[in-house]
């Protein structure tokens, strides 16, 4: 069992990555609050059942895709429970296959590493060269679920602040299919 704060309304007094601190920036700029939780380094969503408990919220999966060419991204952000199912995906969105992007990818592209995907990276997605895809599930809730973009700081924020001020002020629209 990993170990999990109390929550927190303010942001970590030092930032662990560039993506970490304009995660924080934005939230402040755009007065989104946000109740988070500092914990050891959780990776997959086993992990992430004490950090739940914590901040009384379901984390969401969020999954790093690209297509064989390594040409189109795609950030998918689904429910814990649901398994991933390429053809699903594929089929919901009109595309070919996907498969995982790479660490390296995940890192360039969106400032994180593997096991801290979170739609809130879409900050330093600035050519906007990632596509947001949500199962219409993981919206659902009044609360949304993630990581700050470290394996080491998790919050929740509003789900309506993070569809109608986070996502456009990255310039991102994000697709919502139904898996």
């Amino acid at each position: 069992m990993i170990h999990v704060s109390e929550p927190f309304e303010n942001k970590p007094l030092v930032m662990k990555t560039e993506l970490q601190k304009a995660v924080y920036d934005t939230l402040e700029y755009l007065e989104i609050p946000f109740i988070r939780v500092d914990n050891d380094e959780a990776i997959t969503m086993q992990d992430c059942t004490e950090i739940s408990k914590k901040l009384n919220v379901r984390i969401v999966k969020t999954l790093f895709l690209c297509n064989r060419q390594k040409t189109m991204f795609y950030l998918f952000v689904t429910t814990e429970e649901k398994s991933f199912v390429t053809k699903d995906f594929s089929k919901a969105l009109g595309i070919s296959r996907v498969s995982f992007a790479s660490s390296d990818m995940l890192l360039e592209m969106l400032g994180t590493k593997s096991g801290a995907a979170t739609v809130l990276s879409s900050v330093a997605d600035t050519e906007q060269n990632v596509n947001i895809i949500f199962d219409s599930n993981a919206l659902n809730e009044e609360w949304y679920g993630c990581t700050d973009g470290t394996t080491t700081g998790y919050m929740k924020i509003r789900t309506e602040d993070l569809i109608n001020k986070y996502l456009p002020f990255t310039n991102h629209r994000p697709t919502v299919i139904k898996v």
